[in-house]
This record gives structure tokens, C-alpha cells and sequence, in this order.
């Protein structure tokens, strides 16, 4: 029996802060529009891993920002595995009280805005015995400086104050890595920020690759280096006017109703100007609305903002009451549905979760093989 090929663990630090240099950056948007021209004609050779974490309700934000965009690529054709990562809750937080509730209600989202769950694979990482195992090797091809040095960890350890972290959150980055080489994900849709993150699951895959290689070809690699697929975010602000986020309660959840959404844009924040104008540096409040209404309505911003000119902060407030409840009222209808066959949710979920133990333990077959620990 040989002996697994020796393998450096000093590379990463270079590699992830390469990862948010000029040039790094260059050759990543370089290669994402690569990958945005191939899904025009050639979708069905990627796989998408994407998710959420299930520590709230989504929101517009969320919707604008990510969720419409998944079910374009699953739309195109491209092989989708949606995550609820509902382990990762309890890596900065002990309750779990609401947590069940909470991922059926985001499975209810993902299916009302119009993810297929026969083209989609959703599923939770509780359920996924495999895709928690591939954790084990995976630790052994990093450092626990390398953890600490990614920029989650570093957010965490400076948003408790240097206070103890949980062991599954200093180890976040590589159930991250996990999430996605599971399912040999090559194309994970993500912002610039995010890069950092999507390095460290290539070091993952490329340390492994180079430490065992495919059993009987060390040439042929194991797990794929996942691909970002960048993607221009709108900016949409809180109806507070500061940044959109659930703890703040400033959010307009997808699961609301038609009066629930009137009642929270009539107090969303504007400026004492009358006149309506498009101007996201000078007034981020109006502005805000106004891309809400743009965003809804499928019209230019600015020419919404002209429409409305002297009528004020009401007549604003009404145009974005009215697009909002037009755009998302056929998904409304559709949660109705879901909500009122919760049999249906649990089976959707069960299969989903079926699908991706399939997957898991098939990559996890492969990886004990190439570690050479098949002993039957």
C-alpha cells in the first residue's frame, strides 16, 4: 500500500488573500461572464449549489437578491441543489425552539416563488448523514489558523468580542467546502465579498486532489474547483432606510399579505422634499421606493420617479403598494396552497432529502476509495 502524497498546508493564506486582489478579481468576473454566455447554450453542464440558513423569514431582499435568480438558472436548465442549512444555526446560536417551523415556511418560500422540486434538489443538512461526514478528511487539509483567518470566523470573533466561538463555528469554512463538493457542485452564485469564501472550498478540493487522487488515476481529480458566478445585486434599503435585515424588523417578508405589505411600506421612511426624484447617493430613502416600484413593475427608476414628480411621498408610497402587491400576488396564492397541505411540504422535503443522501454517499464512496478505506 503506498502512502498518500505529502501535501503542504501553508498555501491557503495566499490563496484567499489573492482571492480579493485586482487581478484575482478581474479573472473571476473574466470567468463568470464566461459561464453566463455558456448557460445560453450549453446549461446542463453545470451544477449550482446554493441555500439559506433558516434563522428567519425571507424577505425582498432576499427575493431580488438571490431567489429570483435561482429559479432563472433552474429555469435555463442547470442541475440546482438548494440547501437549508439548518445545522449551521446552532453554530452562533443555542436556540433551536423555532427552527422546524421556520425551515418548512423557507421551503414554502422556495416553492411559491416558483423553484420545481422536480427539477431542484432542496434539502437539509440534518438529513444528510454522508455530506456531515465528508467533514473528517476535509479538517485534515486545513489549519486551524487557515480557519481563522476566514472572513466569517474573523466577523463572528469580532461581533462577540474575542468571546469563546463554537467549535462548528470555527469550523464553519469547511462544512461550507462539504455543502458544496457533496454534490460536485462546479458554479456557485455569490458576490464579490463572498469570494474568500469560495476559495477556501477550492483549496478543500485541490489539497484532497492532491493528497489521494481517483483510485487507480491520481491524474483525475476527485472533486471539480466550483466556479463563482457573480451577479449585480440592487441595493434595496430597509423601509427605516438603513440596511435590509430581519433582526431590525425593516423588511417586507414574501410570506406577508397584501394589508400586512400596505401597512409597512405607509411607514417606511422618505425626506420632506415633495418632489419625486431618483437619486440613491442624495435620497437612499425615496430612492429606495422608487427601485422597489422599478424592480416590481419591470420599469426604469427614473422614469417612475418623473411619473410621480410633485404627487410626494404618498402617491410614491401608493405606486410601490400596488406593484409590490401585483408582482407577488400569484405567489401569495400559491403559499396559500402550500400552507394548507403540509403532507405535501414533508413529502417534497423527504424527497429532496432522498435525492441528496444518493448523492452524498455516492461522493463519499468515492472519496473513501481514493483514501484507500474500503475494507469490504
Amino acid at each position: 500500500m503506498t502512502a498518500p502524497t505529502d501535501v503542504i498546508l501553508d498555501d491557503s493564506s495566499d490563496a484567499l488573500a489573492d482571492s480579493t486582489s485586482d487581478a484575482s478579481l478581474a479573472r473571476s468576473v473574466a470567468r463568470s461572464r464566461e459561464i453566463e454566455r455558456q448557460l445560453e447554450t450549453d446549461p446542463s453542464v453545470f451544477r449550482m449549489l446554493t441555500g439559506d440558513r433558516p434563522t428567519g423569514h425571507l424577505h425582498l431582499g432576499h427575493y431580488f437578491g438571490s431567489l429570483r435568480n435561482r429559479v432563472a438558472l433552474q429555469d435555463k436548465g442547470v442541475d440546482t441543489f438548494v440547501l437549508i442549512a439548518d445545522y449551521q444555526v446552532i453554530t452562533d446560536r443555542d436556540e433551536v425552539d423555532s427552527i422546524q417551523e421556520r425551515v418548512y415556511s423557507l421551503l414554502t418560500d422556495y416553492l411559491s416563488i416558483g423553484l420545481d422540486p422536480e427539477r431542484t434538489t432542496i434539502f437539509t443538512h440534518s438529513a444528510i448523514p454522508a455530506l456531515n461526514q465528508l467533514m473528517l478528511p476535509f479538517l485534515s487539509l486545513v489549519t486551524d489558523s487557515e480557519l481563522r483567518r476566514n472572513p466569517t470566523v474573523k466577523a463572528e470573533q469580532e461581533a462577540t468580542g474575542g468571546r469563546p466561538m463554537s467549535g462548528l463555528m470555527l469550523t464553519y469554512p469547511v462544512h461550507q467546502a462539504a455543502d458544496i463538493l457533496f454534490c460536485k457542485a462546479n458554479v456557485v452564485p455569490v458576490g464579490k465579498d463572498q469570494l474568500p469564501h469560495l476559495e477556501q472550498t477550492r483549496v478543500v478540493a485541490r489539497r484532497f486532489d492532491e493528497r489521494y487522487g481517483r483510485a487507480g488515476d491520481k491524474s483525475a481529480p476527485v472533486f471539480p474547483q466550483p466556479d463563482a458566478l457573480l451577479s449585480e445585486v440592487p441595493n434595496l434599503l430597509g423601509t427605516d432606510g438603513t440596511k435590509m435585515s430581519k433582526s431590525k424588523g425593516n423588511t417586507i417578508e414574501l410570506r406577508m399579505s397584501a394589508d400586512d405589505t400596505a401597512r409597512v411600506l405607509k411607514k417606511a421612511v422618505t425626506d420632506s422634499d415633495r418632489h419625486i426624484t431618483f437619486d440613491p447617493v442624495g435620497r437612499p430613502e425615496v430612492s429606495n421606493l422608487v427601485l422597489l416600484a422599478a424592480l416590481t413593475s419591470g420599469r426604469d427608476p427614473h422614469d417612475i420617479a418623473a411619473e410621480i414628480g410633485d404627487g410626494g411621498s404618498g402617491a410614491l408610497k401608493k405606486l410601490v403598494t400596488e406593484s409590490v402587491n401585483d408582482y407577488f400576488a400569484p405567489f401569495r396564492a400559491r403559499r396559500a396552497e402550500l400552507e394548507a397541505d403540509p403532507a405535501e411540504l414533508r413529502r417534497i422535503l423527504a424527497a429532496g432529502n432522498s435525492r441528496a443522501n444518493e448523492v452524498a454517499e455516492a461522493t463519499l464512496a468515492e472519496v473513501r476509495e481514493a483514501m484507500q478505506m474500503v475494507y469490504a
